[in-house]
């Protein structure tokens, strides 16, 4: 799975950014996930709904780029709110 391992990033293209994804469970309610949006990432009401909402519809979406060292701790902040988070880097493998 994306995002798990940072091991054995060998072949990939460091100028490229690293995406952070969440994914789509059966256990968060869709208020919350908007909440965490806007409580750690600082996401006005409207952009926080609409990532939630593409989540919610697409069963993923793409929620913070940046360095790898930003998208580990995006997606660890993630897990300590309960969602299920990955990164990959930008522009697929």
């Amino acid at each position: 799975m994306p995002g798990t391992e940072t091991e054995g990033t060998t072949g990939l293209a460091p100028d490229l950014p690293w995406n952070v994804v969440v994914w789509d469970d059966p256990v968060n309610l869709m208020s919350y996930v908007t909440w965490v949006f806007r409580s750690y990432f600082g996401y006005p009401e409207e952009r926080a709904r609409a990532l939630m909402l593409e989540v919610h519809h697409s069963g993923r979406s793409v929620v913070a780029s940046g360095s790898l060292e930003e998208a580990e701790t995006h997606t660890a902040a993630l897990h300590g709110f309960g969602l299920w988070a990955t990164f990959e880097q930008a522009g697929g493998r």
